[in-house]
């Protein structure tokens, strides 16, 4: 078949574009007898009665089983070569009480960068001695907040940080344990990475100011040091990218255990999913096992103990768990030319967009769709999903291939949007923010409401007194 030039390279027509391709979609999705797409045994038509559209769809299943599997993945592979590995979630991802709770019930500990994230665990209940605190800016109230509540770890991100934490573990007569966030100039995305010497960014300090910072924190009795910490991207494939971080990381690691204990050492998460047919991800339990032997290796290397390790994985537990379930409003053709060939793009537009997913504005992200309340034997076309938002740029779904006949009325599902979709979703245009429904055993429940016009202004001030 001939590949359509205005689709890109990794896109080919499929023979079936009812199909809900392997790995991008929830552990329970499928077609009904009907051929209406269903999660967490709740048809998509039911939800959109119950619930409205757009509407963010967690399969509750496949979350809490995605989480168990990442922890024990990184748990074996560690204890197979002698230490332990903490998995914490890493709730920027998406994060809600009931979110957390599933996550600390899968034996997870949790990741938060915000008072507000703070806020949201320890009302789910969380201990807070199984939390990690990030951030490149913490407030002196944030701070104080985390170190009251027991936080587990802060991971310090400046040298400005240490006082102001020193500071308030002392007047609450605390002893803080942190970790030192640092560049290790590898920089990786999906299958990809590089590796520099100097660091422009705004996260952590270079591996140079690395024992100074440390001998500063262990100068204050009122804190711990646990390790350094490194993060080196998002949706990476492989384990390149960590070889080389792990190896820059240990090096420094090794020094610092000259001059006291250095127990842990975290990695970071930013393992890739697949939003698309191209995608391949690495599996988990291969990439477990290969940074494990990647740190054993290296401190055999260096002799050197074996330091516990953390990791903070979000994506890979919780994106694929998620859809987005959108109404088609208006279809539209464009004519167009290609190297002298007059071709055509339907334009699908639909009733969120930009404000519920801001990803492929943001970042050029790719996803993929289905139309979810039936199937068609119309040949595929392709399309480009737009939003109902007053700007060009909101594209929920670039390109992809639904059946020709996709029309006003049919419900539309995109793959893959359980994180960064909700955490990132925004009023743009006085839209509210959709809720979001978890499905589980052919039942569905709102775990986050929406947010409605009244919500909306009930915060405009120019209404008060009226």
């Amino acid at each position: 078949m001939t590949h359509n030039p205005l689709a890109p390279p990794w896109l080919n027509e499929p023979d079936d574009a009812n199909a809900l391709a392997g790995g991008l979609w929830s552990r329970t999705a499928t077609r009904t007898g009907d051929g209406e797409m269903a999660v967490g045994g709740v048809a998509a038509s039911d939800l959109a009665r119950d619930f409205g559209t757009p509407l963010y769809v967690i399969d509750e299943h496949d979350a809490r089983s995605r989480a168990v599997e990442v922890r024990e993945a990184l748990q074996s592979a560690f204890a197979r070569i002698g230490t332990h590995a903490h998995v914490y979630y890493a709730g920027k991802a998406f994060l809600s009480t009931e979110i957390a709770r599933w996550m600390t019930e899968a034996g997870c500990r949790i990741d938060v960068c915000s008072g507000g994230e703070l806020a949201v665990v320890l009302a789910a209940g969380v201990d807070a001695a199984n939390v990690g605190f990030h951030g490149n800016n913490k407030s002196l109230a944030e701070i104080e907040r985390a170190v009251v509540a027991g936080v587990g770890t802060i991971i310090i991100d400046s040298l400005q940080e240490i006082e102001r934490v020193a500071d308030a573990a002392a007047r609450n007569g605390r002893r803080q344990r942190v970790r030192l966030r640092v560049n290790s100039g590898v920089h990786a995305h999906t299958h990809e990475f590089l590796a520099t010497a100097h660091e422009d960014q705004k996260f952590g300090l270079t591996l140079e100011q690395a024992p100074d910072a440390v001998a500063r924190i262990r100068a204050h009795g009122d804190l711990e040091f646990l390790g350094l910490h490194g993060h080196i991207g998002s949706q990476i494939f492989g384990e390149g990218g960590f070889a080389e971080s792990a190896a820059r990381l240990l090096g420094v690691h090794k020094a610092l255990l000259r001059d006291g204990p250095v127990p842990e050492l975290n990695l970071g998460g930013g393992f890739g999913i697949a939003y698309t047919s191209a995608d391949d991800p690495t599996p988990i339990r291969q990439l477990a096992d290969a940074i494990a032997d990647i740190v054993r290796d290296e401190c055999a290397r260096l002799e050197i103990p074996l330091p516990e390790v953390a990791f903070e994985p979000g994506r890979t537990i919780i994106g694929t768990a998620g859809m987005t379930l959108y109404e088609v409003g208006t279809t539209k053709p464009v004519a167009l030319d290609a190297d002298g060939r007059p071709l055509s793009r339907l334009y699908v537009s639909v009733d969120g967009g930009m404000s519920d997913n801001a990803r492929p504005a943001l970042y050029g992200a790719d996803y993929s769709a289905r139309i979810a309340s039936r199937t068609s034997d119309a040949a595929p076309a392709l399309v480009r999903v737009a939003g109902k938002h007053c700007e060009s740029g909101d594209i929920v779904v670039n390109d992809d291939y639904l059946p020709g006949d996709v029309a006003p009325g049919d419900l539309l599902a995109v793959a893959a949007t359980g994180a960064y979709c909700w955490s990132l979703a925004s009023n743009y245009n006085y839209l509210g923010r959709p809720p979001v429904v978890a499905v589980r055993d052919g039942g569905a429940r709102v775990i986050v409401r929406g947010e409605t016009e009244a919500d909306l202004l009930a915060r405009d001030a120019g209404l008060d007194g009226r």
